[in-house]
């Protein structure tokens, strides 16, 4: 099985690198974005392979919906997940994802699972 490259954008650096951590002993491989420039830059690059977008809702440049509507243009099937602390307040796009901040590693594990089909 080829390892899935997960792009996390966050903008909180601990909860990007408790999030990259976690991501990592699942064995996914992991790139990394503070915002949403830094991620655009990263999916712009054609020669990097990416299979999740996994973006904060609140960036300090630009929301998530924003970024996953710019990613989507560069990379038409690109699977999304949103993570916010007001999950229950947000309409997610169809076709995209969302999991609620604070989230068990569990719950991150199962979710990136099934978004990326391996369930």
């Amino acid at each position: 099985m080829s390892t899935s490259t997960i792009l996390v954008v966050e903008d909180d650096n601990i909860v990007r690198m408790l999030i990259v951590d976690v991501l990592e002993e699942l064995e996914y491989s992991v790139l990394e974005a503070e915002d949403g420039e830094s991620a655009l830059a990263i999916l712009r690059d054609e020669m990097t392979t990416i299979h999740l977008l996994m973006t904060d809702q609140g960036l300090p440049d630009t929301t998530g919906f924003e970024l996953a509507h710019q990613a989507r243009q560069l990379r038409a099937t690109l699977p999304v997940l949103f993570a916010s602390g007001y999950s229950e307040t947000l309409d997610v796009p169809p076709g995209m994802h969302l999991i609620g901040k604070p989230f068990s590693i569990d719950q991150l594990r199962d979710k990136v699972k099934s978004v990326l089909g391996q369930a």
